[in-house]
């Protein structure tokens, strides 16, 4: 539920005093189903050998597993001081069918980060890249009237529907690195930065986490789940307002979500170098570090994940660096799972509070504590923090 205060639809940064937050839930969550851009891994591989990969629901008690946390959380954020907002699950068991293709199932509104951003005042839909995902942002609707209705500043913006027929992907993609690891250097060096991902240039295609905010510019990932294509039309829609870049991080071999890879979390000020945190395995591009160095920001590996949290769960489809997906609540605090100590320490020596809190059982539904919200409204503005110009 909204609260009694206005709520003003405000995010240009990632660490801007956070106001309000939409916070998912497990509810009727199901496996993904697997199509054209999804292929699912079991991480055990005894299991493995015996079961393929799984349709429907998930168990009812790894879903109240992962809504205890994802409630804590909840709790949490409110005894900041933040509002938080909760979405309205659907049930996700449920074919869906269009005239083009069809999957079994859904997938769940544990993570609205992938699916929602806002930019400013405007909040986005993204198109997902995922048919499972197609009707994701259902459980949103009932949050987004009551934004309309309360914030008449707010715009809203849903990106053009794709048709997500065969077309769209890469129909070779799964078996491009089939052998990756039995290629030489140089084979693998060329696979890594051909940047052919599953999806095509056919049509507009995009996950919302694969974009981060700093005030008068945003950075786009090229990945899996967003196109060029895509990072276009958010070019055009937010000409004038924003400056949009586009990342791309070679040695990640199937790049998603740019939350576990890089993470800004405070910006340049007079006295102070700006702070983004790097992942070890997924460098920048020499151009992107310069481009960031010069403008003041000091980029910082993270430490390895925890071996507690690595390796991951089950039917867990995310990367072991989830390890470096938290949230902001303003420049100088951030929530972090509890068990990557290493990463508190290094936090704590660049001068940042964090608050631990247990999130592993969220794991198996797509994402960590970043993935799990959707900020609504932050005290920032669209400052800018990028005055030496990129380079191209």
């Amino acid at each position: 539920m909204l609260c009694n205060r206005a709520i003003k639809v405000n995010a240009w940064t990632q660490w801007g005093k956070l106001k309000t937050v939409v916070v998912g839930r497990a509810d009727s969550a199901c496996f993904q189903p697997e199509e054209p851009a999804f292929k699912g891994k079991i991480n055990n591989k005894i299991i493995e050998k015996e079961l393929d990969w799984p349709l429907g629901r998930k168990k009812q008690r790894v879903i109240d597993r992962a809504n205890n946390q994802l409630d804590n959380l909840a709790i949490v954020l409110t005894r900041l001081g933040v509002n938080v907002l909760r979405p309205s699950p659907i049930d996700f068991n449920r074919e869906i069918k269009t005239p083009l293709w069809q999957v079994n199932n859904m997938f769940c509104c544990v993570c609205p980060r992938d699916v929602m951003i806002t930019i400013g005042n405007s909040i986005i839909e993204a198109t997902m890249s995922k048919r499972g995902r197609f009707f994701e942002y259902l459980p949103y609707r009932d949050i987004m009237y009551k934004l309309w209705d309360a914030d008449h500043y707010m715009k809203w913006k849903a990106a053009p529907k794709p048709s997500m027929n065969s077309n769209m992907y890469w129909e070779g993609y799964w078996s491009k690195f089939n052998s990756f690891n039995i290629k030489s250097e140089d084979e693998q060096h060329k696979l890594l930065h051909d940047y052919k991902y599953v999806l095509n240039e056919s049509e507009i295609a995009f996950d919302a986490a694969d974009i981060t905010r700093c005030g008068k510019d945003i950075f786009v990932q090229h990945s899996m789940t967003t196109n060029l294509r895509a990072i276009e039309w958010l070019r055009r829609e937010l000409d004038g307002l924003i400056r949009v870049h586009t990342l791309k991080f070679p040695y990640d071999r199937e790049p998603s979500h740019i939350d576990c890879t890089l993470v800004p979390l405070r910006p340049p000020r007079s006295e102070q170098r700006g702070v983004i945190l790097t992942n070890p395995e997924r460098p920048l591009l020499d151009k992107d570090k310069k481009f960031f160095k010069d403008n003041g920001w000091e980029l910082v590996d993270v430490p390895m994940p925890s071996k507690i949290n690595y390796p991951m769960p089950t039917f867990c489809q995310s990367s072991k660096w989830l390890s470096m997906n938290l949230l902001s609540i303003d420049e100088n605090t951030v929530i972090v799972e509890e068990n990557e100590k290493d990463l508190h320490v290094l936090l704590e020596k660049l001068g940042f509070e964090t608050i631990k809190i247990p999130f592993r059982n969220v794991f198996e539904f797509g994402g960590s504590i970043h993935c799990s919200t959707w900020d609504i409204e932050r005290e920032d503005s669209s400052e800018d923090f990028f005055r030496t110009p990129y380079a191209l």
